[in-house]
């Protein structure tokens, strides 16, 4: 709801401003839409020129879109001023990539909001590594509208891993991967010399296949 009035906010206070509002489905970029559409309707503090379900444009030239997350159909856009992504975390890598350089001119604000969903992607890597965003987190037990004993009740019905994840915002692996994140992480290594070998080969050029002089290149897995 706040990035929903920021939203409207920011159309009724910069004339010829473009405010995108992204989510993983046109559906749910739909209900975040209907929701900017929602406070317009009720104050109407300026004219419109459009209004339709996933469009709206006022009297100042100022425009709010409604987008689906799927970066094939949303490319055209230019001079975001302000960019709004819910459910971030399921939102596609390809998609976030494809958004930004919309911002490259007019150096537009981006708002991504939403819970975690893995330790995965571009909303992970944006939380844990960094510094391009300021990071607000809220957890369930700090909104005094959600009581202690409705927490403890999806505590036991969810179990630990969703619970943790949908309502005290943790990132956590997916319970299908085979491997540890940190496991994995620990197995990395940044300081390896590489190996002198020239790979940059013609495939089809069998002139020294049956050469002796070649040797042959072994690796031993233990």
């Amino acid at each position: 709801m706040t990035c929903s009035i920021y939203a409207l906010w920011h159309a009724l206070n910069h004339p010829r401003a473009l405010v995108l509002v992204l989510s993983p489905s046109l559906r749910q970029s739909g209900l975040l839409f209907k929701t900017i559409m929602g406070f317009y309707q009720e104050l109407r503090p300026i004219a419109s020129e459009i209004e339709s379900a996933l469009t709206l444009q006022l009297a100042n030239k100022s425009k709010i879109v409604s987008l689906p997350g799927n970066e094939k159909t949303i490319r055209g856009y230019s001079g975001v001023s302000l960019l709004i992504i819910d459910e971030a975390s399921q939102v596609l890598d390809s998609t976030y990539f494809s958004v930004r350089p919309m911002m490259a001119v007019s150096e537009g604000k981006v708002f991504a909001i939403g819970t975690p969903h893995g330790k995965r992607g571009w909303f992970y890597d944006s939380w844990t590594n960094s510094n391009e965003f300021e990071k607000i987190k809220v957890t369930a037990d700090q909104n005094p509208r959600i009581s202690p004993e409705f927490l403890e009740q999806e505590r036991k019905a969810l179990g630990q891993y969703w619970y943790e994840q949908e309502y005290f915002c943790e990132f956590h692996q997916s319970e299908a991967s085979l491997f540890r994140y940190d496991v994995i992480q620990r197995a990395l290594c940044a300081d390896i010399e590489e190996l002198g070998i020239d790979l940059d080969v013609n495939a089809n050029d069998r002139s020294g296949a049956d050469d002796p002089s070649i040797d042959d290149l072994k690796i031993k897995l233990d």
